[in-house]
């Protein structure tokens, strides 16, 4: 069973269908890169599975649970269990501005979580540690680069624990020479099996890292399979179409 099962999730703004019938697993410890143009959903899928936006129609499963069921949704605290075992990554950090870095990582587990002092600031050390921060633990946001921001907002996302990472585009908003350091952490997670559906267009990302890609366009999903299929052989039209664009 998928730790992740989506089916024939539906999504409109208005009379925009955003999400067509949408259906995929994710498997646990498996890495899921989603490619495609701009505007065909991917980031409005992606939020779905978090409940940061409802969809109309379709059923969302997270390790077995229900998160929505034919468009219908529970109540909210089975909501915000569900949702509690993932972590969400974005293209724009989503930082504290006021808070250091070392704040940012501990305000969730003091807060939410009512978790000890001692035991929330041993597991933000080491996360800094692990994103190679340690130095940066009382700088502030506006005191960081660009790539230094997003490993700080990835080591807050694992101070909570998930069982799932979800990355939105998170190299997007970033310098050339600043993606690669976001991209080594994510790899360090991919190696350590932590399960990841990433939005990106890091075509090379998605080669290397993943187990399987999906490639969507216009709302639904074209075309998946592993990065071999994909990217050497890829079946749709549209995708060729993409690929053939992403290497120009």
């Amino acid at each position: 069973m998928g730790i992740i099962e989506v089916s024939h999730l539906k999504k409109s703004y208005g009379s925009v269908e955003v999400l067509k019938q949408i259906s995929f697993d994710v498997n646990p410890n498996e890495v899921i890169a989603v490619i495609g143009p701009s505007g065909s959903g991917k980031s409005t899928m992606l939020r779905s599975l978090i409940h940061l936006e409802e969809v109309q129609g379709g059923s969302i499963r997270i390790a077995g649970q229900p998160l929505v069921q034919q468009g219908t949704y529970g109540k909210a605290q089975e909501i915000r269990d569900i949702t509690s075992r993932m972590g969400m990554v974005f293209q724009h950090f989503n930082l504290f501005p006021h808070l250091t870095v070392t704040q940012n990582l501990e305000l969730a587990p003091l807060q939410v979580k009512r978790e000890s002092a001692d035991a929330v600031r041993r597991r933000s050390t080491a996360l800094l540690a692990k994103v190679g921060l340690t130095e940066r633990a009382d700088a502030l946001p506006s005191q960081l680069s660009g790539g230094q921001k997003q490993r700080v907002a990835i080591a807050r996302a694992l101070m909570m624990n998930p069982d799932i990472l979800l990355f939105d585009e998170p190299t997007s908003a970033l310098d050339p020479e600043l993606t690669g350091e976001v991209l080594q952490v994510m790899k360090q997670l991919a190696e350590e099996q932590m399960t990841m559906i990433v939005v990106t267009h890091e075509m090379g990302f998605a080669r290397e890292v993943a187990d399987r890609v999906l490639f969507m366009d216009g709302g639904e999903i074209i075309e998946q399979g592993t990065p071999e299929q994909l990217f050497t052989n890829p079946q749709s039209e549209r995708t060729r179409a993409f690929l053939n664009n992403s290497y120009a």
